[in-house]
């Protein structure tokens, strides 16, 4: 909020010295600059509350996505017969899914593509030691 501080007394600074010079209606528009700033800091502060919580035992892998909101959702999986699937494009892009019984789930949304790849890895090695950890179901 310094930043939009600082921005909005620039603005009105320099609306006005445009004021003084007669050109009143540039005032206008340096307040919907700010405004526009205002909300889009706002969005952006909203939408960096939304996270995934990763949870993994012997018995299950709990995904819960929490929205901006505060309302939260959460999907079970069984570590045994749950595959994690990275694709990678050519545009450097890449998507991570977790497959189970012919469906796919995308997880790690918010991740660059380096970070998915990194993230896939350790989640493969978790999965193994808990598929090491517990036997397969019958």
């Amino acid at each position: 909020m310094i930043l939009l501080a600082f921005i909005g007394g620039l603005s009105l600074a320099t609306s006005i010295a445009f004021f003084v010079i007669g050109a009143w209606p540039v005032l206008g528009f340096y307040g919907l600059d700010i405004l526009a700033l205002y909300i889009a800091f706002k969005l952006n502060y909203r939408a960096g509350k939304a996270y995934e919580l990763v949870e993994l035992s012997p018995e299950v892998l709990k995904i819960t996505r929490v929205q901006p909101s505060g309302r939260s959702s959460s999907f079970d999986f069984n570590p045994y017969w749950v595959r994690v699937l990275l694709n990678e494009w050519p545009d450097g892009s890449a998507d991570l899914k977790l497959a189970l019984h012919g469906r796919e789930f995308e997880i790690a949304r918010f991740l660059n593509a380096e970070e998915k790849r990194d993230f896939a890895q350790a989640l493969r090695d978790a999965l193994t030691n808990a598929r090491s950890a517990h036997p397969a179901p019958a």
